[in-house]
């Protein structure tokens, strides 16, 4: 099913574009729902899932992983539940996209859907950016941090995601070739990356229309994904 992916640089707005696309779209919007379904598969609460999910886990972290891995009592039998707890928490997200794709056209906010899907035909991938004044402008007024303090974070968390898309991934999380539309937020904004991106789509996927994919679908889909 057509999908579109949306990475982005912390502070960019990316979420915010990504929901305006599947609005414009009338496409499933597939963004903080990924965590409240991974950690309900894995029995894990929805803040660890939170922590590990764009983190690359410490050599502690990873020392622990392989020790509980190599007792016999405590290792799971088959499948991605042999993997250590971040590994799992990777794979098990890899299926939910996968099952979420399956279902019929979604927008996707990061979590390392542009990698997953990288092979398919049907997929667009988008990078939302702007220059680091901009994404520092926004996290402070989102957040309500200080200049230090949101350079610090915007710094911080871009850094992580990186980190995970070059472990897990072995890409280059920032490297245009990864994508099919690099988009600066700050020079369109929100509404008019949106439309750019949903523009993009309806060229390549002109068979997908706003009039099929209607929001009753989209509600149907997410019902589906919820029991499954």
């Amino acid at each position: 099913m057509p999908t579109i992916t949306i990475s982005r640089l912390f502070g960019s707005g990316g979420s915010d574009v990504a929901a305006r696309v599947a609005a414009l779209l009338g496409w499933a919007l597939l963004d903080n729902e990924i965590v409240n379904e991974v950690a309900a598969r894995l029995g894990m609460p929805v803040d660890e899932v939170q922590a590990r999910e764009e983190r690359v886990p410490s050599l502690t972290a990873r020392l622990t992983d392989a020790l509980a891995m190599s007792t016999p009592e405590v290792q799971p039998v088959t499948g991605e539940y042999t993997l250590p707890a971040t590994e799992r928490l990777i794979a098990v997200t890899r299926r939910v996209i996968e099952e979420y794709v399956a279902r019929g056209p979604v927008v996707i906010v990061g979590r390392g859907a542009q990698a997953t899907l990288a092979e398919r035909a049907d997929a667009i991938h988008v990078f939302c950016y702007a220059p680091r004044a901009a994404l520092v402008q926004r996290v402070m007024a989102r957040e309500g941090l200080t200049q230090v303090q949101a350079e610090k974070r915007v710094d911080e968390v871009n850094a992580q995601r990186a980190h995970s898309v070059k472990r897990f991934y072995d890409r280059d999380w920032r490297a245009p070739e990864n994508y099919h539309i690099c988009i600066n937020t700050d020079w369109l904004g929100v509404e008019g990356s949106a439309q750019t991106i949903a523009r993009a789509a309806r060229l390549v996927f002109p068979a997908v229309t706003p009039e099929r994919f209607t929001p009753a679908y989209n509600r149907r889909i997410s019902g589906d994904l919820e029991n499954a």
